[in-house]
Parts: C-alpha cells; structure tokens; sequence
C-alpha cells in the first residue's frame, strides 16, 4: 500500500492584490508564500526534504522561468533541496501537486514544499488572452483569436445546448452564487465588488452584461489574477511527529484520500468528437472524478459535503456538476434551480467563490482549491465553512478540458 499523504496547512496571498502596481513581482509572491506557508504550519526548513512549484507562464507574464531556483533564492535553509516546477495550463497546481504526493507515497521523501503561483497582471488584455491562448492548440485554436479561451468555453455551452439544452439563466445564477460567496472570502479577488443590495442587479446588466465571445458574458468568465499558495506535504511518520507537538491526534490531520488524473486531446473538436456517442461530454473528466472517489472508498459524489472545482468559466462549472455525479448527464439545472448547489444546500459548490469569485491565477488555482478544502475540513473557512464537513472534493482542469485532476480530501 502507498504511504498516506498528509495537508499539514498552507497560506494564501490576497488575491486582490497588483503586485505589479506595489512595485513587487514573482519572486516576492515567492517570497511572501515560503516564509508564511513555513510559519502557517510550523515546520522548519531544515524538516523540508523537496520542493515542488506549479506555474503556467511565468516566461511570458513576467520575464522568468526555473522558478524552482527561487525556493531556496528565498529561503537559503531550504538550499541544496531538489526542486522542480510543473505546466499544464490551469491544471499546473494539481500537477504539482500529483508529483509532491507521489514522491511521499513511494517513501522518497518525508516532507515537500507545495507551491502554486502566477503574476497575470502585467500585461494589457489583448496581450494576456494570447497568452492564455497558449494552453490550446495554438496555431490550430487560439492564434488571432481575440478572446480564445472563452471562445473555447463557450463551444462548451454549446454542446450541452446541442445535447440536452440549456437555459442562459441558470449560467447566470452559477454566477450569482460563486461572487455571493466570494464576498464572505478574506481573501477573494472580488469580495469587494457588490453590495448585498445590489449584486443581483448588476451581474444581470451593464458591463457584467457585455458579451466577450459566443454565448459567455463578462460574469460567465473568471478573473486575471495575481496569486500564490503553499501547502506543506508530509508522510505519516513525519505528520505523527507533528501532530504530537501540536497536541493533536493524527487522525485530526487532512489527508489526501483520493485522486485522479486523466488527459484528453488538446483539440476542442477531438474531444466532441470522441465523447460524441456518450452521455458525458467530456468523459475524461468524469473518469478523473471517479477514479478519486474509488480510491478514496466513496461510492458516489454524496460521500462528500462540499466541492471546490474548476469555474473558469460559468460553463465549465454547469459541465461539473453532472459530471461529479449530483445529477443525471445534461440535468446540471436541477441542481442549480433546487438550490442542491447553494452555500447552505445539501451539496454546496465553491464555498470559497471558485474562480469566478475567488480568482484565477492560473497556475495557484490547484493549489488554493486544495487549501480551501483543507480550510473546511479543519473547520477553519470561517464564513464559507460548510457545516460538518469531513470531506471535500476538488476539480482542477488545465486547457479546454484536457487535463483533469480530482482530488477528495479528508480526515
């Protein structure tokens, strides 16, 4: 059997913040989020054994690669560790994250340092969606497109409407949901944004009305964000040891119950090509969901009490919720009308606000869902916890569907 792979904590910088304007870059996102992350869960640099970085275009938003040469840059009690840093898109946090834990469950090492971050806003609009446009088959989907990506996504919508049908209404009201939920986030890009008294109001008209490309508007679509996360990673014997001089058992301790990780064609059109005579759209995602809940002994989504997944996009995150299994393919609605999907429903999505409410930056996006899950099954989400919740499931996705990482996490 593989080593269990223990959360001992992490931190998050505030994801409303332009590093850029502050006169800051990605070296001290990397900065900020080693010495916190080390401080949040008190664990020495002398007791970190790896490092691990995950990071979707830091060449081309901020000038920089070989960010695993920062690890110990920052932090010189961490020089001599080996490092590495992972790509896949948005996906790029959960990659690293697959690594870190691998390397634990093969008994290589004992502890590892897990970093997620990407600096986005240092570049205008047009400049940043070709970037992002990268994460596609370039020269084939994004090259000269001028908003690639949600042009992407909202072949997504199409598909379902082309399948089962779909009602724009319920897109908008994934909307309402993850920025309501936002505002109860400290650290969410957008928690500022609304007013109680006027959110609704606003997602629907005006700018957040304005189209961006097919059938997705300005509230459909996730944010450019700045941002890092850490997580510290450890084995049994070493979480023991940590657990004891903390004062708490074991069995208190967040733990990676399950995961999953599947990769499609990078072409949107192989996809629908290939998921043409099956019930799911994109049935690599629903094979990643599932293999995390065999490997975490669950026999179906009900076994959790709270999802963090992939809203780049309204429609992405209409394509989870029946993909997750809270209802039969192409039903996404029932759950989003009977309020299944709401804060305080049977099966709340994106507590923390997703990436639509949170933020985005692309390659911490992993990284921070796996954090928030830490947050509720610790009991520490403040105004977003979900109550009793024990476990949390997460869907991290990386280009247009391609690569899918799910994760259940858990005591």
């Amino acid at each position: 059997m593989p080593e269990p792979v223990f959360i001992l904590g992490g931190y998050q910088t505030d994801f409303a913040r332009n590093w850029l304007k502050e006169g800051l870059g990605i070296v001290d996102m990397l900065d900020e989020t080693v010495r916190e992350t080390l401080a949040a869960t008190q664990v020495d640099p002398s007791e970190v054994d790896v490092a691990h970085v995950g990071n979707f275009a830091a060449e081309l938003y901020a000038k920089q690669g070989q960010l695993g040469g920062f690890v110990s840059q920052v932090e010189p009690r961490l020089s001599g560790i080996p490092t590495a840093r992972h790509e896949a898109a948005c996906a790029s946090g959960s990659i690293a994250a697959l690594a870190a834990s691998a390397e634990i469950e093969a008994g290589r090492y004992e502890v590892s340092l897990l970093l997620g971050v990407e600096q986005m806003k240092t570049v205008d609009p047009a400049t940043g969606a070709d970037f992002l446009g990268t994460a596609a088959w370039y020269d084939e989907e994004a090259k000269g497109v001028e908003f690639a990506f949600p042009a992407l996504f909202a072949k997504l919508g199409d598909e379902y409407e082309r399948r089962y049908g779909l009602q724009q209404d319920h897109l908008t009201r994934i909307a309402e949901i993850n920025f309501a939920n936002a505002r109860r986030n400290p650290h969410a890009q957008t928690r500022a944004w609304f007013t109680d008294a006027s959110q609704a109001g606003e997602l629907r008209e005006g700018k957040y009305d304005r189209l961006v490309a097919g059938r997705l508007r300005v509230r459909d679509c996730s944010q450019v964000t700045d941002g890092a996360v850490g997580l510290v990673l450890a084995s049994a014997r070493f979480a023991r040891v940590w657990a004891d001089r903390r004062g708490v058992s074991l069995d208190e301790v967040p733990r990676i119950l399950g995961w999953g990780h599947r990769t499609a064609p990078i072409r949107w059109e192989t996809k629908i090509a290939e998921s043409r005579e099956h019930p799911y759209v994109l049935p690599h995602t629903r094979r990643a969901i599932e293999d995390a809940f065999e490997r975490a002994g669950l026999p179906d989504v009900w076994g959790v009490q709270a999802i963090e997944t992939h809203d780049c996009f309204t429609t992405s995150e209409y394509m989870a919720i029946d993909h997750f299994g809270l209802t039969a393919p192409g039903e996404s609605y029932r759950a989003i009308e009977d309020g299944t999907i709401d804060l305080g429903g049977r099966l709340p999505i994106n507590p923390s606000g997703g990436l639509i409410g949170v933020g985005h930056p692309v390659g911490a996006t992993g990284t921070r869902q796996m954090l928030d899950a830490w947050r509720q099954v610790t009991g520490t989400a403040g105004d977003t916890q979900v109550e009793g919740a024990q476990r949390v499931a997460t869907l991290n996705m990386g280009g247009s569907g391609t690569t899918s990482v799910a994760m259940v996490i858990g005591r």
